[in-house]
This record gives structure tokens, sequence and C-alpha cells, in this order.
């Protein structure tokens, strides 16, 4: 296998964890985030929450594969989310993507890069309590479209939407068997999300055995956006 040189921003635990791990025997793996990371080429310490732009300066010249996993789980009424919260949360899951990709682009414009964000399926069905997560993450694909048109043919553009997942950002949501049985029957296949089947995914979204996708929103959500049993 071609080895490939793979930048994931936020691998310190959940989906990016595990694709770090999937990764870093076959592949250079260059990971940022606020915690060091196991499976990690070289770990470079970055805060989504901050605005500082990150340091590029130890990548290589060229980069195939960059993924953008920081996300947040604020599920509160409309009318006790601060404007703060809304900023707070564009700027962990849509403008840390975009400040990553302008500064990586002069390094991914090799034919047959691959670039994979997470979206949430709250972007495509309405949930209560879910609007300020649903803002950004609706900004994410609009994003991940736009560039996958954009830079085409040479740079492939997906986006991942999961829905609810085991993974340390939803801990207080699935924190108990009760918790978990509840969140499980809320989807068609009656189970929540493994965060090393959609870490497969991305794995899959960023090699040369899916050239042929591009701007897609896949959905790995149990069935919740599209079945009703």
């Amino acid at each position: 296998m071609n080895q490939k040189n793979i930048v994931i921003v936020g691998a310190s635990s959940g989906i990016g964890a595990a694709l770090a791990k999937n990764l870093i025997a076959e592949h250079n793996v260059y990971t940022y985030g606020r915690r060091q990371v196991e499976h990690s080429s070289k770990h470079i310490f970055w805060d989504a929450e901050s605005e500082d732009m990150p340091d590029i300066s130890a990548l290589p010249e060229n980069i195939d594969g960059f993924v953008y996993c920081p996300g947040t789980i604020q599920l509160k009424p409309f009318n006790r989310i601060k404007l703060e919260d809304f900023k707070k949360e564009m700027q962990i899951n849509f403008m840390g993507a975009v400040v990553f990709i302008q500064a990586l682009l002069p390094r991914l414009k090799e034919k047959g890069a691959s670039i994979v964000l997470f979206s949430t399926v709250a972007a495509k069905i309405g949930m209560p309590f879910h609007s300020s997560i649903s803002a950004s993450k609706s900004a994410i694909e609009g994003l991940g479209k736009s560039l996958a048109a954009e830079f085409a043919p040479h740079i492939r553009v997906n986006i991942i939407a999961p829905s609810l997942t085991h993974t340390p950002l939803a801990e207080k949501l699935l924190n108990s068997p009760e918790k978990i049985e509840a969140a499980a029957n809320r989807h068609p296949l009656k189970i929540v999300g493994n965060p090393e089947e959609i870490a497969s995914l991305a794995e899959f979204l960023l090699l040369s055995n899916s050239s042929f996708i591009t701007g897609q929103v896949i959905h790995a959500d149990g069935g919740i956006s599209s079945l009703k049993l």
C-alpha cells in the first residue's frame, strides 16, 4: 500500500482516536488537539476553541488526507442558549475546519487528496434542543459540498453525519444501561453508533478505493434520518 500523509484534528478520543489507530501502521499520521495522542507520527497541540492559527511547520510538503473531528453536544432549549454558546459551537465545529483547510490547501493540491468532515444527523432532521449544534454542523455540510465542487477534480471532500455514538463526547447521554437502551430504540437498527465502525468509514473515504466519491453527506445513523418503522 502506498504510504500517505494524513492530518487528523481531534484524534485524542472517540472517532478520531479510532481512525488514527487504524491508519498509523501503514501511514504517516499527524494529529492536532488539546491532549497527547498515542497513535501519531507527530502530535501538535491545538485547541479548537481558540482562534489561534494552527502551526503546520512540522508537516510534510504534500498532504494526502485531512480529517476534522472536533465536535460538541450541547442540548438546551433555544431560549436558554446564549449568543456566546452559538459562537463557541461555530468556532469548534465550523471555523476550526475553515482555518485548517485554508492553511493546508497549498499542501493538498496533489491529485487524489481527500478531506473528510463531520456533521450530525440533526443537520438533516429537526430535533428539539439541537439548535446550536444543528446550525454549526449544517454550516459544515454547506462548506463541504461547496468545496467539493470548487476543488474538483484534484481534491475530494466528503462529510460523515453520524447519529449518537459511543464516544466521550456523548458520555452524559449514554452513561447508564437505561439511557443506552432508550437511545438505541430511537433508531431503526436499535443500536447506537460504534466509533470504530465510523472511523472505518472515514478511512475508506480517505484512501484511493473511494476515488469516485466526492461532495457526499454520508449518514451513519442507524437509519434514523431516512426510515420510519
